[in-house]
């Protein structure tokens, strides 16, 4: 089937995606720029609406993959421009109410108010798959298990980059014991910082280049401008898996990641209260709004048991992050219990599945990033 046949015949399979009122997408001008590659590879232009659910994409993309002769689809989404509560959609992330730019957990991102995903072409080419771990709010434990899904996936072998890009609170020089400066190498001109390695992974972080006391006072320019030169100029190599770890919340940093590279899924993190659970749903929702896949929730410190005795007690409750998986339709991938290794592990500079593999922490987070790692192999990679 040659390209245009092709494309047409995904045209008109879209034509029979229908929004609420009950008419068709591509009459309504909502789908654009379709184009079909030889090998079955197809990417077009969809348009979301005003009071148009996140589902509307996905019912587009299911019409697209069921034609006969696509192997692959890529959907480019663009969101309608509203304004955030308080202001001008033309100053969203400006840091209008402290340095998170009042979009931090909730009120300042609105639903169809995030800038649509345009990443430029090139960037971390020889990066195979980028995961981003996320939180609806700081303090559970995000960092930490970001730390130990990069240690365990280079321990099983795999090239293995970690950006922090909590701006605010970079934890991941601490969690890898590395206190050293980066190196910059290159010409006059076209300087590469040179990415320290620790553990078997690849490590950026804008700890590396504070002085330990020295608090990120910044709003969302300045924000944008440190990930775009820890994605540019950092010479990260060739590796099998980035990791980022993200700011909490849904912030200036995470619209700024999406439109600087191609996610390949986030990860989301949460402790089992409602307080934390109803935080990271809204950052579940603002990746589905910006066509990223969510790989799955994390329910971190889930019961203590009492050194000496098989009585656990569940000081954050129970069930949570696993309530929220099922109640949002994405994968649960696991349970993480409070345990006195991630601290021991943490203050010692290593993570926990290397500093205490056997401990009941360090056996949940393998089967958390075992979990992970099967879901991105079932995806195509982005080289």
């Amino acid at each position: 089937m040659s390209d245009s046949i092709l494309a047409d015949a995904v045209t008109r399979a879209l034509a029979r995606v229908t929004n609420a009122d009950g008419k068709d997408v591509v009459t309504l001008g909502q789908v654009a720029d379709v184009v079909a590659g030889d090998d079955g590879k197809v990417r077009f232009v969809f348009s979301l609406r005003r009071g148009d659910p996140g589902a509307l994409v996905r019912k587009a993309r299911a019409a697209a993959e069921g034609v006969d002769g696509v192997s692959a689809v890529k959907v480019d989404v663009r969101l309608p421009r509203t304004s955030p509560v308080g202001g001008d959609a033309s100053r969203m992330g400006q840091g209008g109410r402290g340095p998170r730019g009042g979009s931090e957990g909730h009120g300042g991102l609105q639903p169809g108010s995030v800038p649509a995903p345009v990443p430029k072409p090139g960037v971390l080419a020889d990066v195979k798959r980028i995961v981003a771990v996320s939180s609806g709010k700081g303090g559970v434990g995000k960092s930490m298990v970001a730390t130990n899904l990069a240690a365990h996936a280079a321990a099983r072998g795999w090239a293995v980059g970690l950006m922090d890009a909590d701006i605010y609170g970079p934890n991941i020089p601490v969690m890898f014991g590395e206190t050293r400066r980066p190196a910059v190498s290159g010409a006059k001109g076209s300087e590469m910082i040179v990415p320290l390695r620790a553990h078997g992974v690849s490590l950026m972080s804008l700890g590396f280049l504070l002085e330990r006391a020295q608090p990120a006072i910044m709003r969302g320019p300045l924000i944008a401008g440190i990930l775009k030169q820890f994605v540019e100029q950092v010479a990260w190599g060739t590796l099998d898996l980035m990791i980022v770890d993200m700011p909490p919340g849904t912030g200036d940093a995470q619209l700024s990641l999406v439109q600087t590279v191609e996610l390949d899924g986030a990860l989301m993190v949460t402790t089992p209260q409602k307080v934390a659970t109803g935080d990271v749903r809204r950052g579940i929702k603002m990746f589905e709004r910006v066509n990223t896949r969510v790989l799955g929730v994390v329910e971190n410190m889930r019961g203590f048991q009492l050194p000496g005795s098989d009585e656990v007690v569940d000081l954050f409750g129970r069930g949570g992050g696993e309530a929220l998986a099922t109640e949002l339709s994405v994968p649960f991938l696991g349970a993480v219990p409070l345990d006195l290794a991630v601290r021991e592990a943490g203050d010692e500079g290593k993570p926990t599945v290397i500093f205490a593999p056997e401990s009941p922490a360090a056996v949940a987070l393998r089967r958390i990033g075992d979990q992970m790692i099967e879901a991105l192999a079932g995806t195509e990679s982005r080289r």
